[in-house]
């Protein structure tokens, strides 16, 4: 599921620039038996199955260090956001833990005490999707990524609210004309206008951020 995703877009550029370095991990290859299973029926019954402690553990042991930042993807982690993004994009090595059926065995936690994290309330299959959103809202904070300077700070909840709206050639476009004042030049005016959309649309559309 990531292999495309890992290497396409602006994680490709990253990549290629030295930004990032991406690692997956096939929790199989640590099993011990001999249908390399990873999960097994739950304790005290119930539907589903639940990721194994025993491969889980010695997979983040295999890549674990004093410097790693290590973070399970689950329902009831703290809810992901942009300023938890800015605090990710400083660590120097992160290990996701992507949970699958009913989760993962929980000694894992209690041996590990990972960063629990959430993209939202609501379920997917596993935590791999979660952790690839993850990824793409930190990779695009570090240093040289998107290539524009100051282009990330400039984003959607980055400043606290709503970005203003944009707009591209043409000016015409079927009888919707790009706002004059965008067209003047006059860069004062220009950032003025754009605080303010920012404002009046975050306050329209998500008062909470306010």
């Amino acid at each position: 599921m990531l292999n495309g995703f890992l290497h396409e877009s602006m994680l490709k550029q990253a990549v290629s620039r030295g930004a990032v370095e991406f690692n997956t991990i096939d929790l199989r290859t640590f099993a011990t038996d001999v249908h390399h299973r990873t999960d097994d029926r739950p304790y005290g019954g119930g539907p589903g199955m639940v990721m194994k402690a025993e491969p889980l553990c010695s997979a983040i042991e295999s890549v674990l260090t004093p410097e790693s930042k290590l973070i399970l993807m689950t329902p009831q982690g703290r809810t992901f956001e942009q300023s938890v993004a800015e605090e990710l994009s400083v660590e120097e090595h992160i290990v996701f833990i992507c949970g699958h059926y009913e989760g993962i065995d929980e000694r894992i936690c209690e041996i590990f005490s990972p960063y629990e994290l959430s993209i939202g309330d609501y379920i997917l299959t596993n935590g791999v999707l979660p952790a690839a959103v993850v990824v793409d809202a930190v990779v695009r904070l570090l240093p040289g990524v998107l290539g524009g300077e100051g282009a990330a700070e400039k984003e959607t909840f980055s400043a606290g609210g709503l970005e203003y709206p944009q707009y591209t050639r043409p000016s015409d476009f079927r009888g919707l004309k790009v706002p004059e004042i965008l067209l003047s030049g006059n860069h004062e005016a220009i950032a003025s206008w754009r605080a303010k959309q920012s404002e009046s649309r975050t306050r329209q559309r998500r008062p909470d951020l306010l």
